[in-house]
């Protein structure tokens, strides 16, 4: 057997620039680099190693592991969602960090891959293994146990952990964190820790582990007895829905839903992740469902009876908090190729397989018994829609205030961006109007994290779209002036918590639209806390005033447009007016011309904090006070009980929830 010696550092960084993802797909083989580069900020638990490695490799092998430099580990992460969201899972990147500090800012990263089951390669370094200098420098200790380090944060967030402690075990703590991160249905974040002096020793490691290694998506065919009574249920129904998520584009199968919905009339919401599944002006199409979705899909939801949950994790948004659903004997039928979502909801029929895999089947039965849905659902569609198309054109119409809404803000950056545009958002109520109001036209061009609703993804994770999307022009023959423009819109409470990964993109000349709105508060807790009762309490950017208030009418001083100068990032500044908007059209327009290598752009635009979307005409559990002094706060419990009556347990048989809890 042929043999190298290497460190550990070294032997990792060339084991996994030569992995390979393979998808097989309706008889089409793709095969991609899984991890195309490496992100990294350096420290004294790296530094020597995996640091000393990605430069060896710079000067004897250039292209075997790009290094990208980043300014916050948890950005990192971030970008390296991304990249694997846009990829649909095919690829994404590793990120090495320093003990300490370094290794725990990756950890909200961490879960936020685990949460939207994404993957994302981390590699933490650790404490001494051998613990030489006991205690080193950011070391952590626990008086009753001693073994537990920094990089142990990451086990309950991590779909797979492991730490290197002797060099022999770096072969099975490689393979094992690859196997999980290829896996459509155990996908998450991978941690293997690396201890900063294992990084550094030597290894004797076999040409065969540093061979290239294919790594196929499987692509799970459904079982028949599910099938068979997944069909059954839906011709059972009298007004079907299928709800899409996320799954749907992770499976490639967007045009096989629209063949489904086509073909038997039976309509379409989705999710956040799941926007774009269906074209937003398909006469199927009832838009966003749940607490930030559409009037057409909440109405019609209300009395479905079959509801075919197509790769959604159900998550309280989608369902209202369990109010959205009120036909006495609805029945669920879940196709996800993860059993975990696939048994919510006390799910009648649970087929565990992939989407893509599943659709076409579906709808060949229900073809062949001819079913199709009625025309009184048909004219409930069509009548729905027409009524939040309509509210949705109102809530673009331009007021000509100087404080545009936000509404018009987002109608105008939709309408001036190309079908094949990304857009990109994370946290605020920005996330939510987009899930009500952006009109997608392309399965790629909606980006939204919601699933873990991180305020710091925005620039970040669009920075690691345009990171995919430029790869995606390149294998495509496009120039990069051909690709997709990445417009991330984010407010300016998630823009202080996390921007200087715009440094990044100056850096590296990469070009970013950043469309920032600022509201000088926190628009959603905002509205959320008012509608609680608690009247917005610390919601607004204001001076400390008496009584520890910050309450007052004068704002913070905060100039944003001039900090993102200050990091070298270009600014277009739309100033307050009556033509605000005309002006953020010609800014958008401005900056999607401009050539790939002038990096990013920022369009800063002053919005209205108090003006809202159209109401979805649906509920988000969050607790009201029930003891209070306060009588906005009195009102507010009164709603809230009001909406909480008619929360639903959907623990099994649609029939028996109905009784049970009437």
């Amino acid at each position: 057997m042929t043999t190298r010696e290497m460190s550990v550092a070294q032997a990792t960084v060339e084991f996994l620039a030569n992995q390979v993802t393979v998808d097989v797909i309706d008889g089409e083989r793709t095969e991609v680099r899984t991890i195309p580069g490496m992100h990294g900020i350096f420290g004294h638990g790296n530094v020597a190693g995996v640091g000393q490695a990605l430069k060896q490799a710079q000067i004897l092998q250039p292209g075997l592991m790009p290094y990208h430099q980043g300014r916050n580990e948890q950005a990192l992460v971030h970008q390296a969602v991304g990249y694997a969201r846009h990829t649909r899972r095919r690829q994404t990147y590793a990120v090495t960090a320093s003990i300490g500090p370094g290794s725990t800012n990756m950890a909200t990263g961490a879960a936020l891959a685990t949460t939207n089951r994404l993957p994302a390669l981390l590699l933490p370094s650790d404490e001494f293994a051998t613990r030489a200098p006991d205690p080193v420098l950011q070391q952590l200790e626990l008086p009753h146990a001693y073994d537990i380090t920094c990089a142990d944060l990451f086990r309950p967030i991590s779909r797979y952990f492991d730490r290197v402690q002797r060099p022999e075990q770096l072969f099975s703590a490689l393979l094992n964190g690859m196997r999980v991160l290829m896996d459509p249905a155990e996908t998450g974040a991978v941690t293997v820790s690396l201890p900063q002096d294992v990084q550094a020793e030597r290894i004797v490691v076999p040409e065969a582990f540093l061979a290239p290694r294919e790594w196929r998506i499987r692509r799970p065919e459904p079982e028949e007895v599910d099938l068979s009574e997944a069909v059954e249920a839906i011709r059972n129904g009298k007004r079907p829905l299928i709800i899409a998520g996320g799954g749907v584009h992770y499976a490639f199968a967007t045009e096989k839903l629209r063949a489904l919905a086509e073909a038997t009339g039976i309509p379409v919401s989705y999710t956040q992740a799941g926007v774009g599944t269906l074209d937003w002006d398909h006469p199927l199409c009832l838009g966003a469902i749940g607490s930030t979705g559409s009037t057409a899909s909440n109405a019609y939801a209300q009395d479905a009876d079959v509801v075919i949950g197509v790769g959604t994790r159900y998550e309280d948004f989608t369902t209202a908090s369990m109010t959205a659903f009120q036909h006495p004997w609805v029945r669920f039928v879940n196709v996800n190729i993860t059993s975990l979502d696939a048994y919510k909801m006390g799910a009648g029929v649970q087929v565990v397989a992939d989407a893509g895999t599943t659709l076409p089947k579906l709808r060949e039965r229900l073809e062949s018994v001819g079913y199709r849905t009625s025309d009184q659902v048909a004219e409930t569609v069509r009548t729905e829609k027409a009524r939040w198309d309509a509210a949705v054109d109102e809530s673009f119409t331009v007021r000509n205030e100087p404080l545009p809404a936000q509404t018009e803000i987002i109608g105008t950056v939709n309408a001036a961006m190309d079908d094949r545009d990304v857009v990109i958002c994370a946290a605020g109520s920005l996330p939510g109007d987009l899930h009500k109001l952006w009109r997608v036209k392309d399965s790629h061009g909606y980006h939204v994290e919601y699933a873990f609703s991180c305020m710091g993804y925005e620039i970040a994770g669009g920075l690691g779209v345009k990171r995919a999307a430029l790869a995606e022009a390149e294998a495509e023959g496009r120039s990069a002036q051909g690709g997709r423009d990445v417009v991330v819109m984010v407010g300016d409470g998630s823009y202080l918590m996390m921007h200087t990964e715009l440094v990044t993109a100056v850096a590296e000349r990469i070009k970013l639209i950043v469309v920032l709105l600022q509201n000088h508060g926190y628009a959603s807790i905002g509205s959320l806390s008012e509608s609680l009762g608690s009247q917005r309490f610390g919601t607004k950017y204001r001076y400390l005033e008496e009584e520890q208030r910050f309450d007052g009418a004068h704002e913070l001083p905060i100039d944003i447009a001039t900090n993102a100068e200050s990091l070298g990032v270009d600014v277009i500044r739309v100033h307050p007016g009556a033509d605000a908007v005309d002006r953020l059209n010609a800014a958008v327009a401005e900056a999607k011309a401009r050539p790939e290598a002038d990096g990013p752009v920022l369009i800063h635009i002053n919005s209205d904090l108090y003006l809202d979307a159209p109401d979805s005409e649906s509920w988000w559990d969050v607790p009201v006070t029930g003891v209070s002094e306060l009588d906005s706060t009195h009102e507010a419990f009164t709603t809230y009980s009001d909406h909480k009556s008619r929360q639903r347990l959907l623990l099994g048989d649609g029939r028996d929830d109905h009784e049970r809890n009437h």
